[in-house]
C-alpha cells in the first residue's frame, strides 16, 4: 500500500520505486492475458487503490526507458537536470560581485 510522507496531506501519495515496478508488471500481464489494451490501467489502479493518472504515468514511462515508444528517458532526464544545475552554478559564480561594474559605492568619489 502506499506510504503517506506528510499526514496533513491525505492528497500527496508517494509511491516505492517497487510498488511502481509491480504496478506495472500487473498492467504488461493483464494486457498480454486480455490481449487488448483497453481498460487494463483502470482496472490494475483500481486493485491497488492507486490513481489511474498515476499508473497511466509509470507504464508510459517504463515504456519509454525499455526502448518501446519515443522519449526522454528517466536517466537522460536526470543527466539534464544535473547538468542544468552546473551551468546555473557555472554562470552564477562567473557574473560580477557587483551589477555596477565591479565599483563600491565608498570608492566613486576618489
Amino acid at each position: 500500500m502506499p506510504k503517506d510522507t506528510t499526514p496533513g496531506k491525505p492528497t500527496t501519495r508517494r509511491y516505492s520505486p517497487d510498488e511502481k515496478a509491480a504496478a506495472v508488471r500487473m498492467v504488461r500481464t493483464l494486457r498480454v492475458e486480455l490481449g487488448t489494451e483497453h481498460g487494463t490501467i483502470q482496472r490494475v489502479a483500481s486493485q491497488l487503490g492507486y490513481g489511474t493518472e498515476s499508473v497511466r504515468s509509470w507504464v508510459r514511462q517504463a515504456d519509454i526507458d525499455e526502448g518501446h515508444v519515443a522519449g526522454v528517458s528517466t536517466s537522460d532526464a536526470a543527466k539534464m537536470k544535473a547538468l542544468e544545475q552546473e551551468n546555473r552554478e557555472l554562470r552564477r559564480a562567473n557574473e560580477p560581485a557587483d551589477s555596477t561594474g565591479g565599483r563600491n559605492d565608498l570608492c566613486v568619489g576618489l
